[in-house]
């Protein structure tokens, strides 16, 4: 973000300046000038409110307008010219009937030539009520009564096909309960409001099995994505961190967005606990000196002890009261660093995909940074002098090029081919282009070489946290049709219901008929965790090199 004029900067301005500083001049005072009219208008509404008075109307609010900062277009290559697909091939046929004619409207000597095939899809939603009538034998020996049971698919008054629709309709297609009430009634199905909420939020056969899908899911890839978006739980924000890669979808809800949340998506929602080992160690060693002091008190803990929240807290208040709150932090992260890498509860997690939020930094071995999400923060710019904005757009001409060499290079990569393209990228980042927003932008990008260029020796480490993103939409779409869930039930019932639901997606599972599996006891459909093992574990990486 460009810095303010200073008078000093302006009074220093003369016929010989260089004609490039009055334009990076005029950047600077078109953003000065955005930032005050935001400000002052934020300051009206503030003087009318203490006022008594009502602000501006929404309608009357002068908003910045929407930009377009996706990069699919530019990210994606050239492909084949778009051919609708056959679908014909792919509808299973439940019926056979035969149309015919008449012959008595057809001219004498016309003769039946052969047959058309015309294929119409149609759904049939109606009930299917069953009365059961169950034997009951009494034995005067025990003076009791035996009766016999239900088929193992009912459990209750309804069927498994009602509570997989209900399901599905809920999680994948984002139908409020009301609506879902609603359809049932109008076809025949009498059922409760109560019951509904009940059958929404009964996480008890399907918890274990999302749990098993997290743990299959991370021993997989040798990577995971990891994104976060807002939830609200019982009207208070809470924050959905999913976790996944190219074999699952984990979703977790949390209180905080921090590192030791992360921490604990990680770890598939299990307590943070603290341990002060070598991993530990080495997170402190990544930011500012600690003293002398503090790392005495540090060295006389032992690395096996394993504090829980409440205890590592305690410690600190006991061992360290000195520590001012940042400083508490970032012992806590450490030590909860340290403790995620000595546990074998889960797999560990070697590289994470995502962007370059200071959350994510320093919580696994490696990183890979989202080339996406670096791009977006060019589109950012918005510059008013036409020169800088030719400048601009040759520039994300460049990025997107260099890109697609990466994603080349993943297809075939050879030694030769990483060093060329880490020379490619020393040369693009370092360009000077007098745009001094934009230069100010490419500096900071050549500060994540390291973490932006892990995919040379790790080629099957994707490119960018899409797969995270398109996630945590699942999550979004839920949110915006029912505002939020209602209780602790709730949203860890939408954690569990989103992780079968988008692992199903992810291995191509049809989750209506898993659902109604499930339902049915008939265990005809593996589980979601086999699936995932099926696909096997990571791929090996490439040598290192400068």
């Amino acid at each position: 973000m460009a810095t303010q004029v200073t008078v000093a900067e302006l009074a220093g301005l003369d016929a010989t300046t260089e004609p490039a500083v009055f334009l990076n001049l005029i950047e600077r005072l078109v953003a000065e000038v955005r930032a005050l009219e935001e400000e002052l208008g934020r300051a009206r509404d503030e003087i009318n409110r203490l006022k008594g008075e009502q602000g501006r109307p929404r309608g009357q609010q002068k908003k910045a307008p929407r930009l377009d900062r996706s990069s699919e277009r530019e990210r994606r290559e050239a492909s084949k010219t778009w051919h609708k697909e056959a679908k014909l091939p792919a509808i299973t046929i439940d019926r056979h009937e035969t149309c015919t004619l008449d012959p008595a409207t057809l001219p004498a000597d016309a003769q039946l030539k052969d047959h058309v095939a015309v294929t119409v899809q149609d759904l049939v939603l109606r009930t299917d009520n069953v009365r059961f009538h169950c034997e009951r034998w009494e034995a005067a020996s025990t003076g009791q009564t035996y009766q016999a049971p239900l088929p193992a698919a009912y459990d209750g008054e309804f069927g498994p096909g009602l509570k997989a629709l209900a399901l599905t309709l809920a999680y994948s297609g984002n139908m409020g309960q009301a609506q879902i009430r609603r359809l049932c009634t109008s076809v025949g199905v009498h059922v409760s409001a109560g019951y509904l909420a009940g059958l929404l939020t009964c996480t008890t056969d399907f918890a274990p099995e999302a749990q098993a899908v997290g743990q299959a899911g991370l021993a997989c890839d040798g990577y995971a994505h990891l994104d976060v978006t807002p939830t609200r739980v019982a009207g208070v924000e809470q924050q959905c961190h999913v976790l996944g890669n190219t074999a699952f979808v984990y979703y977790h809800t949390d209180l905080f967005r921090d590192r030791q949340a992360a921490l604990r998506t990680l770890q598939l929602g299990a307590p943070s606990t603290f341990q002060l080992n070598a991993a530990a160690w080495d997170f402190l060693a990544l930011g500012s000196t600690l003293a002398a002091s503090t790392r005495a008190v540090l060295a006389t803990v032992p690395a096996d002890r394993v504090f829980t929240q409440t205890a590592w807290y305690a410690w600190l208040d006991e061992a360290l009261p000195w520590l001012g709150p940042k400083q508490r932090q970032r012992l806590a992260d450490a030590a909860a660093v340290g403790a995620y890498h000595a546990q074998t509860a889960v797999p560990l997690v070697d590289t994470l995909v995502c962007d370059d939020a200071p959350t994510f930094k320093g919580l696994t071995d490696d990183l890979q940074l989202c080339w996406v999400h670096e791009g977006r923060h060019y589109k950012k710019l918005t510059p008013v002098v036409s020169a800088h904005q030719t400048l601009l757009d040759e520039f994300l001409t460049a990025f997107w090029a260099y890109y697609r060499r990466l994603r080349a290079y993943q297809r075939a990569p050879t030694t030769a081919l990483a060093t060329a393209l880490r020379a490619g990228f020393d040369d693009l980042f370092s360009r000077q282009t007098g745009y001094a927003d934009l230069d100010e932008r490419s500096a900071k990008t050549r500060a994540k070489r390291h973490a932006l260029l892990r995919v040379l020796e790790k080629p099957y480490l994707p490119l960018h946290n899409n797969p995270a993103e398109l996630a945590a939409r699942r999550r979004v779409r839920k949110r915006d049709a029912s505002f939020g869930a209602r209780s602790p039930a709730g949203i860890h019932a939408w954690d569990v219901f989103h992780t079968l639901i988008g692992t199903a997606q992810v291995l191509g599972v049809n989750v209506l008929h898993y659902f109604q599996d499930r339902f049915a006891r008939a265990s005809l459909l593996p589980s979601l965790a086999d699936l995932i093992r099926q696909r096997g574990t990571a791929p090996a990486a490439l040598p290192a090199a400068a």
